[in-house]
């Protein structure tokens, strides 16, 4: 089902409170170089599900997923302060997989392009099993019957 105006609104605001937040007043040694990606909310505006990557290897991802996780408090307090709703969403900090699934499509897209280099290989010098146009009599024949 496709969020309401008011959904969209909020989750961006979400966004970008929690973008600035992390930028300017978490000083927690853990959190590395996080990124926002996308925030979606329920549509009665309860949960809100916030996707992050992080620049780094799997100790980076996880040493930055436990500094979230002990930010959240905070992060929730700050967020309904400034999103002006009657409620404060809970936050869920999800992994966001935008990496790996663009690498995976990258492999795929190689491998495919290497397999069409292997038919355009075999098919240079490929020749028709029979005549070039198979149906060039039938026609001529067609013809002649018309006049």
């Amino acid at each position: 089902m496709a969020q309401s105006q008011r959904a969209r609104k909020v989750s961006d605001r979400i966004r970008v409170v929690v973008a600035e937040f992390l930028e300017q007043k978490i000083k927690d040694p853990r959190l590395g170089f996080v990124t926002i990606t996308d925030v979606r909310i329920t549509g009665d505006l309860q949960h809100a599900s916030i996707f992050y990557t992080v620049l780094g290897g799997e100790d980076e991802r996880a040493a930055s997923a436990a500094a979230l996780e002990s930010a959240k408090g905070l992060l929730r307090s700050t967020v309904g302060k400034e999103i002006g709703v009657r409620l404060t969403p809970s936050l869920e900090f999800v992994p966001d997989a935008i990496n790996e699934t663009a690498a995976h499509l990258e492999s795929i897209l190689a491998e495919a392009a290497a397999r069409d280099l292997e038919i355009a290989k075999a098919s240079a010098g490929a020749s028709y099993a029979g005549d070039t146009d198979p149906y060039k009599a039938a026609r001529a024949k067609d013809d002649e019957e018309d006049e």
